[in-house]
């Protein structure tokens, strides 16, 4: 059977569904299973995504222990990795003694962008911009007068020439405050609306209008310090710990195949949370790999030092566009939920969780890298994946698992054995 289903988007539901079976020859149990949908039903998917068969759960998990600018939060988090959640509420409860997380948020600007392409003088169109640029941000900003309203809109137009493979180009960049939005189809439709308008000031086509993921504009920060008594462990005392941790730091910064997984790391948590909160996890993933290489090699996100008394400081900083209102949000509930636990009021303060969590994700990371080494803690918790998927069921989950994790052989094979002996 072929793939080019003429008229599939038009089916029905169950239709699509039995055009899938045949393609890849499930089983009913398979389908049967596709049709199940837990708390989002087939039509709210089918308005957020297009040819939707059914939906895919993960788990939704809670970190606790978060002190972040004197308010306790609990943070919900999407994702199927064992320990993350685990790791960041150890991290946020050792960082509580000090205060907590400490931040600092940029206003919500991002980056529109507008290519202007076939120039002859580039120099000429560039200073016309800048004659044209207090009649262009007030255009833009009739585009949407809801965004006005709560204080938002475009705050500064820009124009730069670039070198290309295709030759020298003028970009247009349209700094748009988005309010608590994350931004992106703002951006895109107020750069569609005045594109006509660059191309009679400048002579040139525009080609794309499109926001930037990288929001330099749009920074968050966060710092916390660890006290040394606090990350003492059995056979290290806190001052070698927090030695260990920087080396661990170090490592990262002068090497970019270690720093590449430090900031994965980082990105553990904050993707967690944003894609609880129906946010899009992907541009805020692009944005923060592209920060850490902004201008200079690939860096860490995140920074350690040692203070006056040995104690471990780390701090964070990232762009983090995200919204509180907009895109799924609100469409799908178990998102509006996670907002609710939260209890966040802004944008600003969404991106302050996030900074938090993604710097309180890393020093677990890399403590344990430093010190017992990152699958002691993970594997135990991966354990009850491996008891599931040697066949273990109802109670005799955590009976394999607890037999597993005294033996320290967390396998499946060892799994299938103790298995055989329960059953």
């Amino acid at each position: 059977m072929r793939s080019d289903i003429s008229g599939f988007r038009k089916l029905t539901h169950e239709e699509k569904l039995q055009k899938v079976k045949e393609f890849a020859g499930l089983e009913e149990e398979d389908v049967a299973l596709i049709r199940k949908t837990g708390s989002m039903n087939i039509d709210t998917a089918s308005r957020m995504i297009e040819n939707v068969l059914g939906t895919f759960e993960l788990p939704f998990g809670v970190a606790t222990n978060f002190l972040i600018d004197g308010k306790d939060y609990l943070i919900p988090m999407v994702l199927e990795e064992p320990s993350v959640v685990a790791a960041a509420s150890y991290a946020a409860k050792l960082a509580r003694p000090s205060g907590g997380f400490k931040t600092r948020c940029d206003e919500p600007i991002m980056i529109g962008q507008i290519q202007v392409v076939g120039l002859d003088d580039l120099e000429a169109a560039k200073k016309a911009v800048f004659r044209e640029k207090q009649e262009l941000i007030e255009k833009a900003n009739r585009k949407d007068p809801i965004l006005i309203k709560y204080g938002g809109g475009v705050t500064d137009l820009d124009a730069r020439i670039i070198e290309t493979p295709k030759g020298r180009m003028l970009i247009v960049d349209m700094f748009v405050n988005v309010s608590d939005a994350m931004g992106a189809n703002i951006i895109n439709t107020m750069a569609e609306y005045i594109s006509s308008d660059i191309e009679e000031i400048t002579g040139g086509a525009v080609r794309l209008c499109i926001v930037s993921n990288l929001a330099v504009k749009r920074l968050a920060r966060a710092s916390a310090v660890w006290k040394k008594e606090s990350l003492e462990i059995k056979g290290l005392k806190g001052e070698d710990v927090v030695d260990r941790i920087l080396d661990a730091y170090a490592f990262a910064c002068g090497d970019p195949y270690r720093c590449s997984t430090h900031n994965k790391g980082i990105m553990n948590g904050i993707d967690a949370v944003t894609l609880a909160t129906g946010n899009d996890f992907r541009a805020v993933e692009a944005g923060a790999h592209s920060y850490a290489s902004f201008n200079t090699q690939y860096k860490p996100l995140t920074h350690y030092e040692k203070d006056e008394e040995g104690n471990l400081v780390g701090m964070i900083e990232l762009p983090i566009a995200v919204g509180t209102v907009g895109g799924s949000t609100r469409t799908n509930d178990m998102a509006r939920i996670a907002l609710k636990i939260l209890g966040v009021k802004s944008s600003k303060e969404l991106a302050s969780v996030l900074a938090s969590i993604g710097l309180a994700q890393n020093f677990a990371a890399i403590r344990a890298l430093a010190t017992e080494g990152i699958q002691r803690g993970h594997m135990k918790l991966h354990a009850k994946n491996i008891a599931v998927m040697a066949g273990a069921e109802d109670d005799n989950v955590e009976r394999v698992t607890q037999k597993m994790i005294e033996e320290n052989n967390i396998s499946v094979d060892r799994a299938r054995e103790i298995v055989k002996e329960f059953t």
